[in-house]
C-alpha cells in the first residue's frame, strides 16, 4: 500500500510538471488562430479596481505566443509611471515553442528611461519596458504587471483585439467600483467577435471574448473603426492631484479650464513687453496672432511627449519663455499666454493627433485624446495653431490634426468642435512643364510642381533634404524614367498662401527607345501614376479614401528632329463616384505636342463591394497614364 501510495504522489507530481511545461506548447494552439497571425494572445486579463475617487488599481496578465518577428509588438510589456502613477509589480516569464521556461525576467531586466529627452522638466515622466530578443520562433511570453494610481481621469480603453493578424484565445475585463461616482462605459463593434458581458451591475463590469481570429489588413481599410473596443468613464474623478465632476463636455471643459489651466500661463511683465512692442499697432486679432505664432517658432523647440504620459497639467508658460522648450500642451499653453497679452483669446484644444484621421467620441464624456493645439476665435470659425512645429505655416493643418473632433477648452466650458477640413480640390499640385528628346531618344526638360493643401505637407520636406538625400528622393518620385539625372533644384515656400513650388530641372540617357528605325516613348514623364490598387478577393472591410486630391498637367513635348508622328494615343475620359481623369494630346505641328492630364480623388468611406469598381479606376489611369507615342524616322 505505501509502494502504491508512492507511485500515486510520483505520478501526479510527474503529471503536474508535464502540465506545467505542456501549457503553453504552441501545439496547443488551434490551427484557425495561427492563420493569418504573426501572435496569438492566448490570455489577455485585465482587473481594474477603483477604490475611490482618488484611487485606482490595475493587473494585467498577458499571455502571448510570438510566431515570428513581425508578431513582437504583440508582447506589448511597457508601463509608464510618475509621481501620481506607481508600478507596483512588473515581470515576464518566457517559454520555448514546447512550453519549456526558457527564463524569468524581473523589474531589473526590465529597461527604465526618461519618457523624454528633453530636460529636467519631464524627469518624473517615466516609462519601463521590456527589450527582449529571442533566441528563436516560436516562443510564448507571460507578462504581469499591477500599476498604483491617483488619476481616475483616466480609465483605460478594453480592446480584445488591438491589431491585425493578431488573434486571440481569450481576453477578459473585470473592473469593480463604487456606485457613486457615475461610472459609465460605452461598447464598439462587437457585433462580428465573440464576447460575452459576463457582468454589468451597480458595482462589477465583465466582459469575455474567445477564439478571435485574425483579421488581414485590407489596403484601403478604415482606420480605428473595425476593432471592438470599450471606453470607460467615471463622472466623479481626479486629475493632478484636483477632483473633478463633469456629466457633460461643458461642465468637463469648465472644470479643466479651473482646476488644470489656471495659474499656468503667467509671464513676466518683459516678456509681456516684448510681445506689445513685436505687435506694436497692428489692430487685427489674426493678424496679431501670426505675429506671435512667428515668434513662438523662433524662441521655442519641441520636445516629443504625449499628452497623458508627462501629465495633463500643463507647463508652467514663464518656464517654457525662460527654457525655450516643452511638449505640446506646454508650447500651446505658453503661445496662449504670449496671446493674452496681446488681447488676443485663444483655448487649449485637446485631440487626438494622427496622420490618420481619428474623432474625439463627441458623445462620450471622458478623458480622450493624445495631443493638444490651440485654437483662435475668427468670427463664427477657428484658426487652428499646431504650436510644436518651427516650419508649419500660421493655421495651417492639413494631414495631422485636420478634420476631425476635437475638445476646445473655453472658460465657461468644453466644446466640442471640427477642425479645418481640406476638401478634395484643396490639396492641389499643379504641374506645369517641358521637354524635349534628341534622335537619340535622351531627354531633357524642366518641371514647375505647386503644391498646396494636404500635398504641400506631403511636398515641403524636400525642401530641407541634403542633396543626396533629393537625388534619391526624385529618383524614386520618378522612378518611370531610367538614367534619371537632377541637374538643378530651386524650391520656393509661400507659408501665406501655403504653397510649395519645385522647380526642376532633369535628363535622362534612353528615355525613348529606338528600334527598327522606329521610337517610342511614354508622354507622362512627370506625373505618371505606377502604383496599382491590389486586388482582394471576398474584402471584409469598407474601404475609405481620407483624403481627396487634385493634379492638374500641361506639358509642352519638342519631339526629335528627323522623325514623324506614326502613333498618338487617344484622348480618354472617365468620371465616377471616385473622381475623375482625363487626358488631352494636342498636335501643334509635326514636332510639338503639347499634352493636357488631370486627374480628381474624391474623399470617402466606401462599401466593401465596391473596392473592385475603384480598382478598376485606377487600372484604368495607371494604363492611361503609360500611353506612348510612336515615331518614325
Amino acid at each position: 500500500m505505501k509502494f502504491l501510495a508512492s507511485l500515486l504522489i510520483a505520478f501526479l507530481f510527474v503529471s503536474t510538471v508535464f502540465a506545467q511545461k505542456t501549457e503553453y506548447s504552441t501545439l496547443l494552439i488551434s490551427d484557425s488562430l495561427k492563420q493569418n497571425s504573426n501572435a496569438v494572445v492566448r490570455l489577455d486579463q485585465i482587473d481594474i479596481v477603483i477604490s475611490s475617487q482618488r484611487d485606482m488599481n490595475i493587473k494585467e496578465k498577458r499571455v502571448v505566443t510570438v510566431l515570428n518577428e513581425k508578431g513582437q509588438e504583440a508582447i506589448d510589456a511597457y508601463e509608464h509611471y510618475n509621481k501620481k502613477t506607481t508600478v507596483e509589480n512588473i515581470q515576464a516569464t518566457v517559454f520555448d515553442a514546447f512550453g519549456n521556461e526558457i527564463k524569468k525576467l524581473k523589474r531589473k531586466d526590465f529597461r527604465d528611461q526618461c519618457a523624454t529627452d528633453g530636460g529636467t522638466v519631464f524627469s518624473d515622466s517615466r516609462y519601463v519596458f521590456l527589450d527582449y530578443t529571442p533566441t528563436q520562433y516560436p516562443f510564448t511570453i507571460i507578462y504581469e504587471s499591477e500599476i498604483e494610481t491617483s488619476t481616475t481621469a483616466f480609465i483605460p480603453q478594453w480592446y480584445p483585439l488591438n491589431d491585425y493578424h493578431l488573434s486571440v484565445e481569450k481576453s477578459i475585463l473585470n473592473v469593480s467600483y463604487p456606485d457613486n461616482l457615475g461610472f459609465k462605459k460605452m461598447e464598439f463593434n462587437f457585433s462580428n467577435f465573440k464576447i460575452n458581458k459576463a457582468v454589468d451591475s451597480s458595482t462589477k463590469l465583465s466582459y469575455v471574448a474567445t477564439n478571435i481570429l485574425a483579421l488581414k489588413q485590407e489596403d484601403y481599410s478604415p482606420a480605428y473603426s473595425i476593432f471592438p473596443k470599450v471606453m470607460m468613464g467615471l463622472e466623479l474623478f481626479h486629475l493632478e492631484g484636483v477632483d473633478g465632476n463633469a456629466k457633460s463636455w461643458k461642465e468637463y471643459g469648465q472644470w479643466y479650464s479651473d482646476k488644470i489651466l489656471t495659474g499656468t500661463a503667467e509671464l513676466s511683465e518683459e516678456t509681456k513687453t516684448k510681445i506689445k512692442n513685436l505687435v506694436g499697432n497692428e489692430k487685427d486679432p489674426i493678424k496679431k496672432a501670426a505675429i506671435v505664432y512667428k515668434y513662438l517658432q523662433e524662441k521655442s523647440r519641441y520636445v516629443s511627449i504625449q499628452v497623458g504620459i508627462g501629465g495633463w497639467k500643463p507647463m508652467l508658460a514663464n518656464d517654457v519663455d525662460r527654457l525655450g522648450y516643452g511638449d505640446c500642451k506646454a508650447l500651446s499653453n505658453y503661445t496662449r499666454a504670449l496671446l493674452n497679452a496681446v488681447d488676443v483669446p485663444s483655448y487649449n484644444t485637446l485631440l487626438y493627433g494622427d496622420r490618420n484621421k481619428h474623432d474625439i467620441q463627441s458623445d462620450f464624456v471622458s478623458m480622450q485624446g493624445n495631443h493638444m493645439i490651440l485654437s483662435i476665435p475668427n468670427g463664427d470659425k477657428y484658426v487652428f495653431l499646431e504650436c510644436t512645429s518651427q516650419d508649419v505655416p500660421f493655421g495651417y493643418q492639413a494631414n495631422f490634426t485636420d478634420d476631425r473632433n476635437v475638445l476646445i477648452i473655453k472658460p465657461d466650458g468644453g466644446e466640442i468642435i471640427r477642425t479645418q477640413k481640406y476638401e478634395n480640390k484643396d490639396n492641389s499640385q499643379i504641374n506645369t512643364g517641358k521637354y524635349s528628346l534628341d534622335e537619340t531618344g535622351s531627354l531633357s526638360g524642366a518641371i514647375a510642381m505647386v503644391s498646396e493643401g494636404s500635398q504641400y505637407g506631403k511636398k515641403v520636406r524636400v525642401e530641407k533634404m541634403q542633396p543626396t538625400e533629393k537625388e534619391a528622393y526624385y529618383k524614386e518620385f520618378w522612378d518611370n524614367i531610367s538614367n534619371l539625372k537632377i541637374n538643378k533644384s530651386v524650391f520656393s515656400i509661400d507659408k501665406e498662401k501655403v504653397s510649395f513650388t519645385e522647380n526642376i530641372d532633369i535628363s535622362a540617357d534612353n528615355f525613348g527607345k529606338i528600334s527598327n528605325g522606329k521610337m517610342i516613348f511614354v508622354v507622362n514623364a512627370y506625373n505618371q501614376y505606377t502604383g496599382s490598387v491590389k486586388r482582394v478577393r471576398n474584402r471584409k472591410t469598407p474601404f475609405e479614401i481620407q483624403r481627396g486630391y487634385y493634379d492638374t498637367d500641361e506639358i509642352s513635348i519638342s519631339l526629335p528632329a528627323g522623325f514623324a508622328i506614326e502613333s498618338l494615343p487617344q484622348n480618354f475620359e472617365s468620371n465616377t463616384k471616385f473622381g475623375e481623369y482625363k487626358t488631352e494630346f494636342i498636335k501643334k505641328d509635326n514636332n510639338n505636342i503639347i499634352y493636357k492630364r488631370s486627374i480628381f480623388i474624391k474623399k470617402g468611406l466606401y462599401k466593401n463591394t465596391e473596392y473592385d469598381e475603384y480598382r478598376l479606376f485606377m487600372e484604368q489611369i495607371s494604363k492611361n497614364d503609360n500611353a506612348k507615342i510612336i515615331l518614325t524616322k
